[in-house]
C-alpha cells in the first residue's frame, strides 16, 4: 500500500532466470480478507499506472550508503522501491495485497532487468507475515483508510530484521494539501509514538534516526505541494 495518493511512492530467495519471478503458491491461494484485496484492486483499476515508478526519496537516502544484502519491502506498490533496491545489488522480498499491483511490479522489473533479485509475493499483512530475517525491512507508507492493524505489522517487521540489520518506518506526518478536503480530520502518530508503539528493548536497538522532514511533492492531480514525512529509523544490535 503505497504512497504520493497521499505522500509518495506507497512499499528473499535468490533468483536466477532473467524474467519476473513465477506466481508462487502464496499468490494462487493466499489468506487474503476480500475488502481489502478489493479497495486496493479497485485502486489499482483506476489508472494504468498509479504511482510515479520513482523509489522513496528517505528510502533512497537511507539504503544508499549500506551495502546491498536481504531486504523485505512491505506495501511495495508497483515496485518502484523494489527495482531501485535491486538494481543497486539487493535481494528483495518485495509484497503487497493486490495482485494487479504486483503484476505490474513484475513486469517492470522484468523491463528494468532486475527480476532475477527479487521475490514478488502477495500478502495481507493483517493475516501473513513474510516468513526470514532481512539485512532491511522497509514500510513505507504503510498506512490504510481500511481496519489495519499498524502497530502488530510493525512489531513484525521489527521481529523480521537480522542481527545489525535496520527497520526503516516512513509515515505520513500530514495529509498533503491536496487530499485535505477529503480527510479534514486525520490524525497521524509522531515518529516518537511509532517508536514508542515499537516496543523495542533498548538493550537490543539503535535509535539512529527520529524526526518529520518536508519535501515538495506533486499530487496525483499535477497540483504540488509541501509534505511531512514521519521517519522512524532503528539498528538491531549484532
Amino acid at each position: 500500500m503505497q504512497h504520493d495518493g497521499i505522500a509518495g511512492e506507497h512499499r528473499h530467495a535468490h533468483r536466477h532466470d532473467r524474467t519476473a519471478a513465477p506466481v508462487d503458491d502464496q499468490r494462487r491461494h493466499p489468506d487474503v480478507d476480500e475488502e481489502t484485496a478489493r479497495y486496493w484492486e479497485e485502486l489499482y483499476g483506476r489508472r494504468d499506472r498509479y504511482w510515479s515508478g520513482r523509489a522513496n526519496p528517505i528510502l533512497v537516502d537511507v539504503a544508499g550508503p549500506l551495502p546491498a544484502g536481504t531486504v523485505l519491502d512491505l506495501g511495495c506498490g508497483e515496485g518502484g522501491d523494489a527495482i531501485w533496491l535491486a538494481g543497486r545489488g539487493w535481494r528483495v522480498t518485495a509484497v503487497d495485497v493486490a495482485e494487479t499491483a504486483l503484476d505490474r511490479a513484475s513486469a517492470a522489473a522484468t523491463e528494468a532487468g532486475v527480476a532475477s533479485r527479487i521475490e514478488f509475493r502477495r500478502h495481507d499483512l493483517t493475516r501473513t507475515f513474510p516468513p526470514g530475517e532481512f539485512d532491511l525491512v522497509s514500510a513505507q507508507f504503510l498506512q490504510s483508510p481500511l481496519e489495519f492493524p499498524r502497530g502488530e505489522v510493525l512489531r513484525s517487521a521489527a521481529r523480521a530484521v537480522a542481527p545489525g540489520g535496520r527497520l526503516l518506518v516512513v509515515e505520513h506526518g500530514e495529509v498533503p494539501p491536496w487530499g485535505r478536503h477529503a480527510h479534514p480530520d486525520v490524525r497521524f502518530p509522531t515518529p516518537q509514538e511509532t517508536l514508542a508503539e515499537l516496543d523495542l528493548d533498548p538493550d537490543r536497538w539503535l535509535t539512529e534516526r527520529l524526526d518529520a522532514p518536508r519535501r515538495q511533492a506533486t499530487g496525483p492531480d499535477g497540483h504540488t505541494g509541501t509534505l511531512v514525512d514521519h521517519v522512524v529509523l532503528v539498528r538491531r544490535r549484532p
